[in-house]
């Protein structure tokens, strides 16, 4: 089952309370007080597994708690140190107090482990409260207690481009003809229904990793469709692809600027991220059929690198938008790098958008290192 939010209550162990007790002894008079101290309360850790993809080993798991120092003993003797609990969680989770929604960790290294509440200290024993004017103290310190905190575990997933597109544009059908995944992929909406990742190869020592989430429909930023609850999982995508179905009843111009209202009205910082569309099923259209809906689609945007992207008409001029329609939101201005017509079924432009794309993640990444 695929998990990528939990809610939980997390508490460190208390401390053990210090001891209180005097040393007796044959043939010693006066022993004195001999009380240990108690142990430290377990911590609380969370570990990155790339092992773990999902949060589901977590789920139903409503408080938990480390393990509580011991308390100290006769004889000095200290308690034992509460044993920890270390939670394992994937690569890219992050933990939100719930209280003042506060994001506390972004959990992103493999193998890191990281402190998250320390356990509550042991109580001095009576040994330690000694004095020329009280030699036989009769009190020792309880432990501290833990700290407890009510977070919210999420996970969002780490890939380099994230696939955006109504329900059945094809998002599943490209992942799985350019990546190692194997998504469902049938004819009818939603099949896809968590998302996926995927590794695409671009030679022996080059590859990037794509991520595919359910579709977006309109309203989906009210609450329809599935995919809104998903799209904090491209929130960590430098770049998109944003999928526009040829053979849709819909306007291929009308479903670009769906899907750049509800990204919008999700995060406008999500919305502005660098973008390229691939323009979908193209095997189900002639030539001369693909050449004149890209013409009608594409406007006034120099992009030399397509000259050598498509197998149809190279073009020189690509995308301009007056947004006629009033979404009730300011779209951002943020062009389109390139415009690609493929079928993932026939595998027409796959090995080009393969490369474009590759090509587009590097000038990206290099673009926010300098």
């Amino acid at each position: 089952m695929f998990v990528d939010s939990v809610e939980l209550m997390i508490s460190s162990g208390k401390g053990g309370a210090g001891s209180i007790s005097f040393w007796t002894e044959k043939f010693v008079a006066n022993g004195g007080p001999d009380g240990g101290d108690g142990g430290r309360g377990g911590a609380v850790f969370f570990k990155v597994d790339n092992n773990t993809d999902t949060l589901s080993g977590l789920r139903g798991r409503v408080h938990m708690k480390a393990e509580n120092g011991r308390p100290g003993e006769g004889r000095k003797c200290y308690g034992r140190k509460g044993q920890d609990m270390v939670i394992t969680v994937p690569p890219g989770t992050t933990v939100v107090d719930m209280e003042t929604g506060e994001e506390l960790m972004d959990l992103l290294t493999e193998g890191e482990v990281i402190l998250f509440l320390e356990g509550g200290k042991g109580g001095l024993g009576n040994m330690h409260f000694k004095s020329s004017s009280n030699q036989r103290p009769t009190y020792a310190q309880p432990g501290l207690p833990g700290i407890t905190k009510k977070i919210r575990l999420e996970m969002k997933l780490i890939a380099d481009v994230g696939l955006v597109g109504y329900p059945n544009v094809g998002k599943s059908t490209l992942i799985a003809t350019l990546s190692n995944a194997r998504p469902q992929v049938a004819n009818y909406e939603f099949t896809t229904l968590t998302p996926k990742l995927g590794v695409v190869h671009m030679g022996d020592f080059d590859s990037f990793m794509m991520a595919d989430i359910p579709g977006i429909i309109e309203g989906a930023s009210d609450g329809r469709g599935l995919g809104l609850e998903f799209l904090k999982h491209i929130e960590r995508t430098k770049t998109l692809l944003l999928m526009i179905d040829a053979a849709n009843y819909r306007e291929m111009k009308y479903q670009y600027e769906t899907l750049l209202v509800e990204l919008t009205r999700y995060s406008e910082t999500l919305a502005t991220r660098k973008h390229a569309i691939a323009i979908t099923k193209i095997d189900s259209l002639s030539v001369d059929e693909v050449n004149a809906l890209t013409e009608t689609f594409l406007k006034d945007v120099d992009l030399e690198a397509n000259k050598t992207l498509s197998q149809y008409k190279a073009k020189e001029e690509y995308i301009s938008y007056g947004f006629e329609k009033d979404f009730g939101v300011k779209l951002p201005e943020e062009k389109p790098l390139f415009v690609l017509p493929i079928s993932s079924v026939a595998h027409i432009n796959t090995e080009a958008l393969r490369y474009a794309l590759g090509d587009f993640i590097k000038s990206v990444k290099e673009e926010n290192e300098a």
